[in-house]
C-alpha cells in the first residue's frame, strides 16, 4: 500500500531536493504541504499535482492524518514539529539537524518508541556516490583500519544567500552557522567511515567576519577512541566553491575531489574508484531519493531496524559533536569531551 506523506516547511530544500526526491519513489505520494508563507503553498500547488496546502502543521496533521511528515523547516522548529507529527502517530523524517539540544534528541527519541514510529534525520552525504565509494573500499578491508579522516567544506556564500530561503542560515536564532549547515554532515560522515566506536572529544575554532551573526568558518578536530583523528574546514568566506576529502588507514589512502575518488595503496598503485554524479550544487537533489528510500525501508522494518537505530546512533554524535564544538570554541579551542 502506497504510503501516504505531508512536507512541513516548503523552502528551497524541500522543492529542489526533497520533493523530486520524493516523485522518483513508487511506493510514496506526497498528499498535503505545510507552510506558513503563502508564496511557498503556492509554489507547492504549481509543482504537485492536487496537493492540499496548509498555514498551521497542527491543521495539516487533523485534516491529513499522513503515514509520515518530512520536516524541513529552518531548525528551530525541528523539535517542536517533529513532536507533533509523532504525536499524530506520523513517522517522520527530519532535515538537519535533527533537533537543538540533547534533552530534545531524548524527548524525541523516547516518543518515537513509545508510539512504534520511525524517526530519522536526513544524512544525505551518505548517499553522494563519492563517499559511498569509499565507504565501500574501507568495507572491503583494503585501506585497513582507519586512522584519519579530513572532510572540508569550501563555499563562498551560505546555500539560498543570493533569496529570502537561505536567510536563516546566518541567524543564530534559527539555527543557522556553519557548524550546524555544514558540520553536521561532517560529523556524520566522520562517524560512519571511522567505524563503530564513537568520538570522544572536539575542540573547535568558530569566527564570524560580521558580529551578531552566525559562525561562517569553523576549524575542527575530533578525537576518536586508539588515537584515531578526524579534521575538518569549513568555511563561506572560500574565493571558490570546493568539496574534498582525505581518508588513510593502515594500508591505503583515499582522496577525494568533487565527484574524483582515488585510492592509492603502499606500493604506490592507484585505482580511480569515481563513481557518476549529478554537477555539484547547494540542494544535492540526486541524493535525496537515496535518503527517501532508506526511511521506507526503516518504516517497514520498523524502528527497532538497524537502518532506524544507526541513523539516530549518528544523529546524537552529530549533534553531541556540534553542542561540545561550540563550548570549545567559547573556551578558546580547547578539548571538550562528548555529553
Amino acid at each position: 500500500m502506497k504510503l501516504r506523506g505531508a512536507i512541513s516547511g516548503f523552502g528551497e530544500v524541500a522543492a529542489k531536493a526533497h520533493l523530486p526526491g520524493w516523485f522518483s519513489r513508487e511506493d510514496t505520494g506526497i498528499l498535503a504541504i505545510h507552510d506558513p508563507l503563502a508564496e511557498r503553498r503556492h509554489e507547492a500547488i504549481r509543482l504537485i499535482k492536487n496537493v492540499r496546502v496548509y498555514d498551521g502543521l497542527e491543521l495539516m496533521l487533523d485534516g491529513e492524518a499522513p503515514d509520515f511528515v518530512d520536516i524541513a523547516s529552518p531548525p528551530s522548529f525541528h523539535a517542536a514539529s517533529a513532536r507533533l507529527a509523532l504525536g499524530a502517530r506520523a513517522h517522520v523524517l527530519v532535515e538537519k539537524p535533527l533537533c537543538m539540544t540533547l534533552a530534545e534528541f531524548d524527548e524525541l527519541q523516547t516518543l518515537a518508541a513509545e508510539y512504534g514510529r520511525v524517526l530519522m534525520c536526513v544524512h544525505n552525504w551518505k548517499h553522494a556516490p563519492p563517499y559511498a565509494a569509499a565507504r565501500r573500499a574501507i568495507e572491503s578491508g583494503r585501506l585497513g583500519a582507519i586512522r584519519y579522516v579530513a572532510l572540508d567544506r569550501l563555499r563562498t556564500a551560505p546555500a539560498g544567500a543570493g533569496g529570502s530561503g537561505g536567510a536563516w542560515r546566518a541567524n543564530p536564532a534559527s539555527g543557522g552557522g556553519i557548524l550546524i549547515d555544514h558540520g553536521w554532515h561532517v560529523f556524520y560522515l566522520m562517524q560512519w567511515l571511522m567505524g563503530a566506536d564513537p568520538p570522544v572529544a572536539v575542540s573547535a575554532h568558530l569566527s564570524s567576519a560580521i558580529g551578531g551573526r552566525a559562525e561562517d568558518v569553523a576549524d575542527l578536530r575530533v578525537r576518536f577512541p586508539r588515537e584515531r583523528i578526524a579534521a575538518a574546514h569549513l568555511s563561506w568566506r572560500a574565493p571558490v566553491r570546493r568539496t574534498s576529502a582525505m581518508i588513510y588507514g593502515e594500508n591505503a589512502i583515499i582522496e577525494i575531489e568533487g565527484d574524483r575518488v582515488l585510492m592509492t595503496d603502499r606500493a604506490g598503485s592507484t585505482q580511480d574508484l569515481s563513481a557518476p554524479d549529478l554537477p555539484d550544487d547547494s540542494y544535492h537533489s540526486a541524493w535525496f531519493a537515496g535518503v527517501a528510500g532508506e526511511f521506507e525501508r526503516a518504516i517497514t522494518a520498523g524502528p527497532g531496524s538497524h537502518l532506524a537505530l544507526e541513523n539516530l546512533a549518528e544523529a546524537r554524535f552529530a549533534l553531541a559533536l556540534t553542542i561540545a564544538a561550540r563550548r570549545s570554541a567559547e573556551q578558546g579551542g580547547i578539548d571538550v569531551a562528548l555529553a
